[in-house]
């Protein structure tokens, strides 16, 4: 089994993928020690074509790969794909498409929530994949006859998978609720990493805004120095010195020496000072910039009983419509809801709004009850109390 180490190699390959009507595309990556990932690998199939792509091979321009991956007369299939579309934006700065991506398309089929690929391969192929070499060190080279063949199979197999799930999908009359999700994938905002929105994937655990202005500013200058260094954003400054100096807001060395989730010696750092220096970012940031403290914050009692009937509302809706309840709707979604009618929730948009945002709403006016009708739950509409005067 040959890797293709040279362009003109790569060259001729992706031009015979390109009259295929799809191609299965697959990546091996590593980023425990980087913020970017590092791209190892590339697997192809599409018609009798099957490659392996050393993309770490010296010289090599993977140029024909990105044209291939932004052909629009080919459909790219990946399982789960996000990730391997984030790699191909970061290095080529463009996004594949058009996409399907088996793992959404068997939670649209209702195969459940983050079905993984084995499964899929077990219950639609009847096959039993060795998984073995899924953790090994993709970028030590050579890579072993039985790393190359592993990964040779993630694509080999998707090949196969794809033309049953389509069909499955095609069957369910679903096809545009995988189309709205492709939407978001092929999106390149999907991929843009903005520091300045980087708190956003941070638990909420301050308690005044003059904390989440810092933890804002905080959030970024580490984004910003974890892109530019290319290391994970932990070796920069961890989650729990992020919350702690957030809600301590030192302004000094001394202030920043005393707090128990820095290192010693980190306060008179360089890093310290611009730690200390963000901090006051924060405090001077104009408050009308700074969201609600929404997040983390307790529901109130009656909003709270109405997240337990949305929730009753989302398992009886999936269940009727074979539907992972994941792909409807969220938690943070049913909250959103049980808070406004007006949210901005996945939930009330697209298809989603049809399937249960809609009965969502009603359900919250009193327009509909649940009831348990022989074992199920089962949604009606609301009894006007007048009519059993």
């Amino acid at each position: 089994m040959d890797l293709i180490t040279r362009t003109e190699d790569l060259a001729a390959a992706c031009g015979k993928l390109s009259t295929a009507s799809f191609v299965t595309v697959d990546t091996e990556f590593m980023r425990e020690q980087t913020f970017w990932p590092r791209l190892c690998l590339i697997q192809i199939a599409g018609g009798e074509t099957e490659i392996l792509i050393d993309s770490l091979a010296p010289d090599l321009d993977l140029q024909p790969f990105f044209d291939l991956m932004v052909d629009e007369s080919v459909l790219k299939v990946f399982h789960s794909a996000r990730q391997d579309i984030e790699i191909v934006h970061h290095l080529a700065g463009v996004v594949p498409q058009p996409i399907f991506d088996t793992q959404v398309a068997a939670m649209v089929c209702g195969f459940g929530e983050a079905v993984s690929y084995s499964m899929l391969v077990k219950r639609l192929l009847g096959h039993n994949l060795d998984k073995s070499s899924r953790f090994t060190d993709w970028s030590r080279r050579p890579l072993t006859d039985r790393q190359l063949t592993y990964a040779l199979g993630d694509v080999t197999y998707l090949r196969d998978l794809y033309p049953k799930l389509r069909a499955q999908l095609d069957k369910s009359e679903r096809a545009s609720w995988l189309s709205e999700e492709m939407g978001v994938l092929t999106d390149p905002a999907t991929y843009e990493a903005h520091p300045e929105h980087a708190w956003r994937r941070l638990k909420m655990r301050i308690k005044t805004p003059k904390a989440l202005a810092i933890l804002m500013e905080l959030a970024a200058w580490r984004e910003r120095e974890a892109q530019t260094q290319d290391v994970p954003r932990g070796r920069i400054l961890k989650d729990e010195a992020l919350y702690d100096i957030a809600g301590q807001a030192p302004r000094t060395a001394e202030d920043l020496g005393s707090l128990r989730s820095l290192h010693n010696g980190f306060a008179r750092s360089q890093r310290g000072r611009a730690v200390l220096e963000t901090v006051q970012k924060g405090l001077d940031r104009d408050p009308s910039t700074v969201p609600p403290l929404r997040r983390g914050e307790p529901m109130p009692p009656e909003a709270q009983a109405i997240v337990d009937l949305l929730r009753v509302l989302l398992k009886a809706t999936a269940g009727r419509h074979g539907v992972a309840p994941k792909l409807i709707a969220t938690s943070d979604d049913l909250e959103q809801i049980a808070r406004s009618d007006d949210a901005d929730a996945a939930a009330l948009r697209g298809w989603r709004r049809k399937l249960f945002g809609e009965d969502a709403l009603a359900l919250k006016r009193g327009d509909l009850s649940l009831a348990i009708r022989k074992g199920a739950v089962r949604v009606l509409p609301a009894e006007d109390p007048e009519d059993n005067a």
